[in-house]
């Protein structure tokens, strides 16, 4: 019989008898290959649009009633229109622009040098015994030790320049990457292993084509913990000596009692942090668009 003549099955189907062989092909046959788009009654449900914002709006919401409802005092926090208005003022100065744009190119440097070093160690210890008996301890010790119990130390060695504060934020960093991508590569199933050895892959093939696409789930999650954290070590550090920088600014008006400059930081700080994290999710859905999860 010749194999032309089998007619294409959908999914779903049960087996054909052999009358259904002399059947021509359905051209609508290969329609159904075609991810399913029906969602369980178990899963989330449907994505709401622009869902990730309701949370926030909803703050705010809480923040404009309670300060003109007089429930907040204004000592306590100030009120979103003294906010803005202070806000508008520092831009106005040049002071909220200059002072971001350091804050930035501190996280950006100290973010960076973080996720490549967790990264790199991630892969060998990951991919070799040896790489993992001598890097895993070690970045398990460093995962126990708080940024702040570092800082003495790394003053004393860099200073209180902007070496100390990069370096402080690439240590915080580095660590989510590296445990959440280690964790993803020694998650990876052997069956793919044994595959790769069946297909006689070199090395570098098994680490391109199997191991770094298995990691990249893990290696995503670390990513948002990580950009998360740099921002967090970042109030930290600039509130060291600094001279400029959002934590500088905010720290010079607790000085004075300024409560909405304070605010002002906090704001620019979260939205940061978040505009990041909205970032990182959509290298994450390119980049991982082949997995069919309940997220999706």
């Amino acid at each position: 019989m010749s194999v032309s003549a089998v007619e294409p099955r959908r999914f779903g189907s049960g087996l054909a008898g052999d009358a259904d062989t002399d059947q021509k092909p359905d051209p609508g046959a290969t329609a159904d290959l075609s991810p399913r788009t029906t969602r369980s009654r178990l899963a989330p449900g449907k994505p709401i649009r622009f869902g990730l914002a309701i949370g926030p709006a909803l703050l705010l919401v809480a923040w404009i009633v309670t300060s003109a409802t007089g429930v907040l005092d204004p000592k306590t926090l100030s009120a979103p229109w003294t906010v803005v208005t202070t806000a508008w003022e520092l831009i106005g100065d040049g002071r909220l622009q200059s002072n971001l744009w350091t804050s930035v190119q501190r996280a950006l440097i100290g973010g960076v040098i973080g996720v490549a070093l967790g990264l790199v160690l991630a892969l060998a210890a990951g991919l070799s015994r040896i790489g993992e008996a001598l890097i895993d301890g070690p970045v398990q010790i460093k995962r126990s030790i708080p940024t702040l119990a570092l800082m003495p130390l790394a003053i004393l060695w860099f200073g209180i320049g902007e070496e100390m504060k990069i370096l402080l934020i690439a240590l915080s960093v580095f660590v989510p990457v590296y445990i959440n991508t280690y964790s993803a590569l020694r998650g990876i199933d052997a069956r793919y292993v044994e595959l790769a050895e069946t297909l006689d892959l070199s090395r570098a093939q098994f680490v391109r084509r199997i191991a770094l696409p298995g990691a990249l789930p893990g290696f995503f999650t670390g990513l948002r913990l990580a950009v998360t954290i740099a921002w967090l070590a970042l109030v930290v550090v600039e509130q060291v000596n600094a001279s400029s920088g959002i934590g500088y600014l905010m720290y010079q008006a607790r000085n004075y009692g300024m409560t909405e400059i304070i605010i002002v930081g906090l704001v620019v700080y979260a939205i940061l942090g978040f505009g990041s994290d909205l970032l990182v999710r959509a290298a994450e859905r390119k980049a991982l668009a082949w997995r069919r999860t309940i997220g999706n």
